[in-house]
């Protein structure tokens, strides 16, 4: 049997945290997917076609990782794909409250979705995306931060926008 895990996320951009969640939570499973999604909430720097490239540009070739978007609930994306794991990271305490109402809701909505918090390396317990796209709109140094086609893209992106 194949255990395939899911691992949501808007990345908008992907940092080298997410990557540090992915290529950890991989292990554990024969195989990821990194599912783009949008959030109402947030608005997108990069479109979601750019934000699946930037990721595949940013994985190992050797890992089983695959990168898909979806649109709708995730468990009913979880559910056509086949998977009953979802990965989700926590930072911090502040991540914990809404995480675990995601994930209650998610289990009241499909009681087979399994949810897994993993907690970054501590080298990037402090990264966000909001934080990386800030630094970079003011001309900061996102190295260490961002995988390198991440930077690049952030780099051309602020030079359109200026």
């Amino acid at each position: 049997m194949n255990r395939l895990a899911i691992y949501p996320g808007t990345f908008d951009p992907f940092t080298n945290g997410h990557l540090d969640i992915a290529l950890r939570s991989v292990r554990l499973f024969d195989s990821l997917v990194i599912a783009v999604t949008t959030n109402a909430k947030k608005t997108p720097l990069f479109s979601v076609p750019e934000r699946k490239e930037l990721i595949k540009k940013s994985l190992p070739e050797d890992v089983n990782i695959s990168v898909e978007s979806f649109d709708g609930l995730l468990v009913d994306y979880a559910e056509k794909r086949g998977s009953i794991i979802v990965i989700r990271g926590l930072r911090a305490v502040s991540d914990f409250e809404y995480e675990l109402q995601m994930a209650l809701l998610n289990r009241r909505l499909k009681p087979s979705i399994e949810t897994i918090f993993k907690m970054p390396s501590e080298e990037y317990s402090f990264l966000t995306s909001s934080a990386v796209k800030e630094i970079a709109l003011l001309g900061g140094c996102v190295d260490g931060l961002v995988p390198a086609a991440v930077k690049s893209a952030l780099i051309e992106k602020f030079k359109e926008k200026n």
